[in-house]
């Protein structure tokens, strides 16, 4: 919930999300549902706003996808999210340490005077936005992305709808 003004009264608003998720290496789950694999070995944009416009945050989160020693399948070798001219690079396995406009930093973080914050989350990553974007990483093989449902079909990128 956020609260909100609704005719002149504060009131409690209930906020839905949108969901996207990377498993395993190769497993996808895009906003819309569609479960999908890939296994490219690049750097791929997991989702950014299609349509450059003024009132939309302007933010992309993006997956470096490495070659698995001795396995055919890829994996996830960093996660590079950019918002508000901030650039946070979480690399595997470096539990506990995000990269910040190139300088490890330990968390926990608060950049762009609190527009993004970066916090440890059980063995996880929190990364959220003051727009509600919510990236998620286990430092390992699993990123889960939130967005606020009024940018659906807003989103361009691997998790886009």
């Amino acid at each position: 919930e956020r609260c909100d003004v609704v005719d002149g009264q504060p009131e409690c608003v209930q906020e839905t999300f949108s969901t996207c998720w990377l498993a395993g290496g190769p497993h996808y789950r895009s906003f819309d549902g569609k479960t999908f694999d890939f296994m490219g070995t690049c750097t791929y944009t997991l989702t950014t706003i299609c349509n450059p416009d003024p009132t939309l945050p302007a933010f992309s989160v993006e997956v470096k996808k490495e070659e698995k020693e001795n396995s055919k399948v890829s994996s996830i070798g960093s996660i590079t999210i950019h918002v508000d001219n901030v650039t946070v690079t979480v690399v595997r396995s470096e539990n506990g340490i995000v990269r910040v406009n190139n300088h490890r930093s330990h968390l926990p973080i608060s950049l762009s005077h609190g527009k993004l914050r970066i916090h440890q989350k059980g063995k996880s990553m929190l990364i959220q936005s003051n727009f509600n974007l919510k990236v998620l990483y286990n430092w390992d093989d699993h990123v889960v992305i939130k967005l606020p449902a009024t940018l659906s079909g807003k989103v361009c990128g691997l998790c886009g709808n």
